[in-house]
């Protein structure tokens, strides 16, 4: 690794805006962003994946790697990247800093606690929670309905035993009433500074937060409560971006971190402004397949932001085609001949043409980047590249795991041209002034193929409720599973004819967007049956063999 102080240099950030953490980790200054205002912007390139395996397709990988590949072509690039959870890295999936030879470092320490950011989002997002019930015990000036609290507690870690608590036992202790808690990845006041372009934007945004509902039914806000400032001084420094690098010293900003199945998905709209002013070419992405972490990128951070996205690159890997392709199930239909893989193989390209066809609804270009593995065929891989020809996109096999940068030059080389050649008319999928059913439904049949929806009477209500409160101009954030385009995991490929269960729907106000939970999500991931937590190690020097 090169000393953070070289990669700012190098990048063009004069070391007066920087805060280093250690020799290898700095927080940007807000007085860089002020300085770098009247710079021209890069060009931003969204990548995104068909609907993964479990254990992921490699989009922060390929991110990485494209990254690395533009930067050893001679072209400014820079990488914006979400920070990882621990939740998923003591969980199922590991860290999320990429593998091999495409990867952010310092590893360990992004994976772990970096820089604070999510400890601090946790911490002001619980000090509201605090706050909420100290004013209920001494007093409830403001007559909220303990019935009717929305706001919960958070924690960055899967533990679903405290999907649903009680608090206030014991004598003294406050009002008893039932809550629960959240992954700080689904916290709004995560969506918040992640779409948040200053500090007094921030503010605005934090103080816009409904944590419930008095007797008369009004809403109760955290500026009610006076817990703004408090919050905005636990995320002052959370707030700035990170500066970090590819262990191939390519720079990365790496900034927020919320999920794109139960949140927008997204990295920090201050992370990606400010490294558009800083390259030609900025490589972000967006979580989970392109349904969920596209579709919020576009209908959300861009909307918010302005932001225009000018490509999208779509991951695919020949396992998670396979899975798509396989008949309605999650159970293996391939035999020991490999006779069956090809034809499930095939299968699966339904879910790469739905992608497809829903990145260009989106009026950007698209390009295809192939994660190869070492166990796939040059079969398998022809296949998908004939596929690709077929749906008139580009393709290119990616090999930067294994490579580097060296590995991704054709896939950096064939985005080169796409950016320079293809026509690009970019547009989010719904107006602002659609209702929220109206923009819910449109998801729903133009995106996942699916009918329609069937919604609960309580999301009903919630729908209508807020239409007359004047919120009916919000984009929707669809919580569903990310191993579908229904609400059902188990339905691969590319269903039709199906119809999304709404069971709930909240208000996110300081972010500015309707949450509409489908399914059986859960905003608290559980741990699997084998957490990855036991198979991790550290050794007398505190060197940590597992984490990712």
């Amino acid at each position: 690794m090169k000393p953070i102080i070289e990669i700012a240099r190098q990048t063009g950030i004069d070391t007066d805006y920087i805060e280093p953490y250690g020799k290898y980790k700095a927080k940007l200054e807000p007085e860089l962003i002020e300085q770098l205002r009247d710079q021209p912007n890069g060009k931003l390139v969204l990548v995104t994946a068909i609907n993964p395996t479990p254990s992921g397709e490699g989009k922060t990988l390929t991110s990485i790697g494209l990254s690395q590949s533009l930067h050893a072509l001679g072209v400014r690039a820079i990488a914006a990247l979400r920070e990882p959870s621990l939740g998923p890295c003591f969980g199922m999936k590991g860290g999320a800093t990429g593998s091999g030879r495409a990867q952010i470092v310092p590893a360990d320490d992004i994976n772990l606690h970096f820089t604070g950011d999510i400890h601090a989002i946790s911490s002001a997002h619980n000090l509201l929670a605090a706050m909420i019930d100290n004013h209920l015990y001494h007093g409830n000036e403001l007559r909220i309905d303990p019935k009717r609290i929305t706001w919960k507690r958070t924690v960055d870690m899967n533990d679903r035993s405290l999907r649903s608590i009680v608090t206030g036992l014991g004598s003294g202790n406050g009002e008893v009433r039932e809550s629960g808690y959240l992954i700080t990845s689904a916290s709004e006041v995560m969506a918040i500074l992640c779409l948040s372009e200053h500090m007094a934007d921030l503010k605005e945004r934090l103080a816009r937060i409904i944590i419930g509902y008095s007797y008369d039914g009004a809403p109760v806000t955290a500026s009610d409560l006076k817990a703004v400032e408090g919050m905005a001084i636990l995320l002052r420094d959370a707030i700035k971006p990170n500066l970090v690098q590819t262990i191939e010293g390519t720079p990365v900003i790496l900034h927020g971190g919320p999920f794109a199945n139960i949140a927008h998905g997204c990295s920090s709209v201050i992370g990606t402004k400010t490294a558009l002013k800083l390259a030609d070419i900025v490589v972000t992405e967006a979580g989970f397949g392109a349904e969920l972490g596209a579709e919020k990128f576009f209908n959300i951070k861009c909307r918010q932001s302005g932001l225009t996205p000018s490509a999208a690159v779509l991951v695919v890997t020949v396992k998670a085609l396979k899975y798509n392709g396989q008949t309605g199930t999650m159970e293996s239909s391939t035999d020991s001949a490999g006779v069956n893989e090809i034809t499930t193989l095939q299968n699966g390209m339904a879910n790469l043409r739905r992608h497809v066809r829903n990145l260009q609804s989106f009026g950007v270009p698209v390009m295809v980047a192939i994660n190869h593995f070492t166990g796939d065929t040059e079969e398998e891989l022809a296949l998908i590249q004939e596929e690709c020809s077929r749906l008139g996109v580009p393709a290119e096999i990616s090999h930067v795991w294994a490579e580097g940068s060296a590995g991704g030059e054709a896939m950096a080389h064939r985005l080169l041209h796409l950016l320079e050649t293809a026509p690009q008319a970019f547009t989010p999928l719904y107006e602002d002034e659609c209702s929220l059913e109206s923009k819910i439904e449109q998801i729903i049949t133009s995106i996942y193929g699916g009918e329609g929806a069937a919604y609960a009477p309580a999301a009903r209500r919630t729908l209508e409720q807020l239409e007359a409160q004047g919120f009916g101009h919000l984009p929707v954030c669809m919580a569903k599973t990310p191993y579908s385009f229904t609400d059902q995991p188990r339905l691969l490929g590319a269903p039709t004819g199906f119809t999304i269960q709404v069971t709930r729907v909240s208000l996110s106000a300081g972010a500015g967007f309707v949450v509409v939970e489908t399914g059986n999500t859960m905003t608290m991931p559980g741990l699997p049956r084998v957490p990855a937590a036991e198979r991790m190690h550290i050794d007398a020097g505190g060197t940590i063999d597992g984490l990712f």
